[in-house]
């Protein structure tokens, strides 16, 4: 079994763990795992008779089942053919259908938990101030996925079967509102550090009415889950989510202090979109498998998917900045290393080519520099590389899956992080 190298990015040094071996999927790089879909066709396929590996590479990977249950299954290395990685394991669906999924599709399964939220949130968040809701209501209502609610309702009922809950609890509901509101908080004020103007195509909070309003309609948003969050009345929680506030403002500073610097490094963007991104991510699947009770291993497991799937999203989210229209991403295109924001697609190309380190720190100072920046970026393999990153990090949010039993909450799950892969193919 190869070690995985892996950082801790909370506190930033280098560790290594060996992931448990089971389930044909590990070991594999994502990017050969088969297509899946979920809930309603999973039932119908148990028992068909063989599934495999996805084709490509250096080995075959041969899983065997039984008629009527989910069988036993030997992988075989894909480094070295006929190598036996691990014994019996379960062995996931066969190949369903090479459709690429769509998050409505993957939350089909929990889509009455996230109908249920979407009426809570404007209760939740309040009416006493009646322009701070609208400017909150700007947000809610601008075609977000509500990703990070779904998580917490996907991990919350995959891993009830493990301590023999059979329903969510008043705890987790709650957390999946406190998480969308501070996801929401978070997103204004970016808007307004960013001096962004659009967002998913509509107007941003600060642009409608004002900085001081977004401003304040962020901050209400911050004190209203935190106040929320203490009535949940489990300090591992409170100190967990209370983290992923500190770790915003940690990822805007940072961001803040090295734009335009060409000598930054990977670990640091990493890092910083930790801070930024993952942390809250982590924090969801975490809190949702602590109110399930489960194990403190298991609840790791999830606070590594969950960290790992959301460094996968931020990657592939800058690999889009790039490659996108205008149209596509809601914004303007390349508008991060406008800014001077240096994304992981920059790193890998200021590796191979020094003229754009010049129009970097230029500051795109001459007309035309920042398209030809876009352009040496594009044809230095700065993409290919950033794509490459992407996928290692999805591989390690798969094996940290593995811990939990088969269903259809568990398909959505690993559905998740094929999507995201899926918007840079």
């Amino acid at each position: 079994m190869m070690p995985a190298t892996c950082h801790n990015l909370e506190f930033g040094r280098t560790a290594f763990a060996d992931f448990a071996a089971c389930g044909c999927s590990f070991n594999s790089p994502f990017d050969r795992f088969p297509s899946r879909n979920y809930a309603r066709k999973v039932i119908r396929s148990v028992n068909m008779g063989y599934c495999g590996g996805g084709g490509g590479g250096g080995g075959r990977r041969l899983c065997r089942r039984r008629d009527g249950d989910i069988a036993k299954c030997q992988v075989f290395s894909t480094e070295a053919p006929g190598t036996l990685l691990n014994g019996d394991a379960p062995c996931p669906p066969p190949v369903l259908s090479e459709k690429k999924e769509s998050t409505t599709d993957l939350f089909e399964v929990v889509s009455d938990d996230l109908l249920t939220l979407n009426k809570n949130l404007q209760s939740i968040v309040g009416a006493d101030n009646p322009m701070l809701m609208a400017a909150a209501e700007q947000i809610f209502s601008a075609g977000g996925k509500r990703m990070r609610p779904a998580l917490v309702f996907l991990v919350s009922r995959a891993t009830l079967a493990l301590t023999g809950l059979e329903e969510l609890t008043r705890e987790h509901r709650r957390l999946a509102e406190i998480i969308e509101m501070i996801h929401t908080a978070s997103l204004i004020h970016d808007d307004v550090l960013d001096e962004s103007d659009m967002r998913r195509g509509q107007e941003t909070v600060h642009q409608l009415y004002g900085t001081r309003v977004a401003v304040l309609a962020g901050d209400f948003m911050f004190a209203q889950s935190s106040w929320y969050l203490a009535n949940l009345e489990n300090l591992e929680v409170i100190k967990l989510i209370s983290q992923v506030i500190k770790d915003f403002a940690s990822g805007e500073i940072k961001q803040a202090s090295s734009l335009f610097d060409c000598d930054v490094k990977l670990d640091e963007y990493l890092i910083k979109s930790y801070y930024k991104t993952a942390s809250l991510i982590a924090a969801s699947t975490k809190g949702a498998a602590i109110f399930s009770g489960v194990s403190n291993d298991i609840s790791e497991q999830m606070y590594q998917y969950g960290k790992n799937l959301g460094l996968s999203f931020q990657v592939v989210d800058d690999i889009l900045d790039f490659t996108q229209s205008a149209e596509q991403l809601g914004k303007p295109a390349g508008s991060d290393l406008a800014k001077g924001n240096l994304t992981a697609p920059v790193i890998f190309a200021l590796e191979k080519d020094s003229k754009l380190r010049d129009i970097i720190e230029s500051e795109f100072c001459e007309t035309g520099s920042l398209n030809e920046a876009i352009e040496l970026i594009m044809n230095s393999g700065g993409i290919e590389r950033a794509q490459i990153l992407a996928k290692q990090k999805a591989d390690i949010a798969i094996q940290c899956l593995q811990c939990l039993p088969q269903s259809a909450f568990r398909l959505a799950l690993e559905g998740m992080v094929k999507f995201n892969l899926e918007r840079i193919d």
